[in-house]
């Protein structure tokens, strides 16, 4: 799993320049359509406010010809006035411009019908309200309220909605203390929200003297085989849960959100072995029929709409089609074929189109590591590729929440010591072994810097990453206090960096990691979350060849003893004995990790 992929040589430096937009409580910047002959529309907008911040409400009454779908318009008064959080239409804010487009059920506004919806702001000095609102680029009334209450518009009976306006007004004396209206999605699906706990490896957890300090954090569930769909019967307590044993489990929970890890593409991990999986690389339809769609009907069942779903969309795939293909150190025949035939951006889009496609799932791509991708020549590629597949199989950016870093990898989240800025004897550190110049020398860097080449390449600039921290703390005693020795670039990076690992390419259960941040929504700019994707105490892979009925190969990285290749500089692979095959409790390294951690357990 996560094999460090790069190409051989050495860079050199290549600025990269770019701003991120702001884009507050909304998932697409979108222009005010041009106006419909017929359009005649009707606003009242109220508010409910408390120092510094307020509820919007928001009734749009159609007095025009029916529409099929809408964007509503208008402008805050003042410059301090701020869109956060929106529901029942894709919000979005620029200057002071907003706009919100319907969701897919409230498109459509016969004539006579309404639409309510509405956001959370922000405001310092006042707070006026907007006085002249547009539908579909035409002016409305004004924002003067209706005479009398209109319908609501409601859903097509046919499809149950996934969004519903909110049911109450919060006190005027003080701002919301829950999200929006359950079911909406929101710009951050982690912000205010309560994790689901897996009661599976919480078990596990447990099991390990001291695992109770950690094993009530939400962790992603895998699914990573057809089987893991339907899971096993659980009342003989004798197989693993499913994706409905879990989410019914969410719900008895309370829990806001659960995180699943949709992995199983044809010819998945096609640089690696030890996570290969179960379908072969012709096998794009069964993915889809008996992988994709079996997914997408539980998790669009009305009975699991008020809870956010999470999605992280196949670990270890469209970076491998731009750094481990022919031409480059490393390259294999199965990423050749899975380039070819289209099964990685073909089986991406069709997984982001299928579970996009409701308002309660959240889509996160994943997007490599800093140590796989941090160099010129696979920055901009990866981010072209991961643009085709969100716009192939019937996708579209809009079916993209997020991007993900880091998955079960252990890149350190921030190194404090040896940035990639410093120099020593007026050489750059960037010329060390270690960081051997890569642009980045930290997880938390390349995932800002690499959303804003996303929003370039044309995903929205709502767009938030995730980082993985579950194994990426690198603490204990070896972890360093301060730069090293100024003797050369190397001493004083190798002295200096807190991620201890032999080498950036070794990926599989590496010696003295320790689990990392804790989950934590919005610790960062354009950081949707913190998040524990990889399970901690799951293995990588086997350190020896163990037979198996899950498509598990063995790979020498995981194989204490290996001396390396081309991908990891020839060096020793860094990983303990006696590991289980991938995905399998590994009780021994689940404690290291505790011991290891940082910050420290408590």
């Amino acid at each position: 799993m996560n094999v460090w992929r790069r190409l051989s040589g050495r860079r050199r430096a290549v600025a990269l320049a770019g701003a991120s937009a702001l884009v507050a409580g909304g998932l697409v910047t979108l222009p005010v359509t041009a106006a419909h002959a017929a359009t005649q529309c009707d606003v009242a907008y109220t508010t409910n406010d408390w120092q510094g911040g307020f509820t919007a409400n928001v009734t749009i009454r159609n007095v025009g010809d029916a529409l099929s779908n809408w964007t509503l318009g208008f402008t805050f008064p003042d410059a301090n006035q701020r869109l956060v959080q929106g529901w029942s239409a894709r919000w979005s804010q620029s200057g002071r411009n907003v706009t919100a487009q319907n969701e897919s059920w409230n498109g459509n506004l016969a004539t006579g019908a309404s639409t309510s919806i509405g956001f959370n702001g922000s405001w310092s000095g006042s707070n006026p309200k907007p006085t002249s609102f547009t539908v579909n680029g035409v002016t409305c009334n004004g924002g003067t309220p209706p005479t009398s209450t209109p319908p609501t518009s409601t859903p097509p009976t046919s499809t149950p909605p996934t969004s519903t306006p909110p049911t109450s007004t919060p006190p005027t004396s003080t701002p919301p203390t829950s999200p929006p209206p359950p079911g909406t999605r929101v710009d951050n699906p982690y912000l205010n929200a309560q994790g689901y706990v897996n009661p599976e490896w919480k078990a596990k957890a447990e099991s390990v003297a001291g695992g109770n300090r950690v094993s009530n954090i939400s962790t992603a569930v895998w699914i990573d085989r057809i089987a893991a769909i339907e899971g096993t019967d659980n009342s003989q307590s004798n197989g693993p849960m499913g994706i409905r044993d879990h989410l019914d489990e969410a719900l008895e929970q309370g829990a806001d959100y659960i995180q699943f890890v949709i992995y199983n593409l044809p010819g998945r991990d096609c640089a690696a072995l030890a996570s290969n999986g179960e379908l072969q690389a012709d096998e794009l339809p069964k993915y889809k029929a008996e992988y994709i769609d079996p997914i997408a009907a539980i998790q669009g069942d009305a009975k699991y709409r008020d809870i956010r779903i999470i999605n992280i969309i196949e670990v270890d795939s469209l970076p491998n089609l731009v750094t481990n293909t022919s031409g480059n150190p490393g390259g294999t025949v199965m990423c050749d074929t899975v380039k070819a035939n289209g099964a990685y951006v073909q089986g991406v889009g069709y997984a982001l189109a299928q579970l996009g496609a409701f308002s309660n799932v959240y889509n996160y791509v994943d997007a490599g590591h800093h140590g796989w991708l941090g160099w010129d020549s696979n920055f901009t590629p990866t981010a072209q590729i991961l643009k085709e597949a969100a716009t192939a199989s019937g996708s579209t950016v809009n079916h993209v929440h997020g991007f993900i870093t880091n998955t079960a990898n252990y890149s350190a989240l921030i190194e404090p010591y040896a940035k990639v800025t410093d120099s020593v004897n007026g050489q750059t550190v960037r010329q060390s072994d270690w960081i051997d110049w890569n642009q980045y020398n930290d997880e938390q860097s390349f995932a800002q810097a690499f959303r804003q080449e996303l929003v370039r390449q044309g995903f929205p600039s709502s767009i938030g990453m995730l980082i993985d921290t579950s194994r990426n703390g690198w603490g204990g005693p070896n972890r360093p206090t301060s730069a090293g020795p100024t003797t050369n670039v190397n001493t004083y990076v190798d002295g200096g960096r807190v991620d201890r690992r032999i080498h950036k390419g070794n990926w599989c259960n590496q010696s003295g990691a320790g689990m990392g941040e804790r989950p934590k929504a919005a610790p960062a700019s354009g950081i949707d979350a913190y998040v524990w994707a990889k399970p901690p105490g799951e293995s990588d892979g086997s350190s020896r060849e163990i037979p198996n009925n899950d498509g598990k190969g063995f790979d020498r990285m995981c194989d204490p003893t290996y001396t390396g290749n081309d991908r990891n500089g020839n060096s020793m692979s860094g990983a303990l004995p006696d590991a289980p095959i991938s995905g399998a409790w590994f009780a021994a390294q689940f404690a290291e990790l505790m011991a290891n951690a940082y910050p420290p357990l408590s």
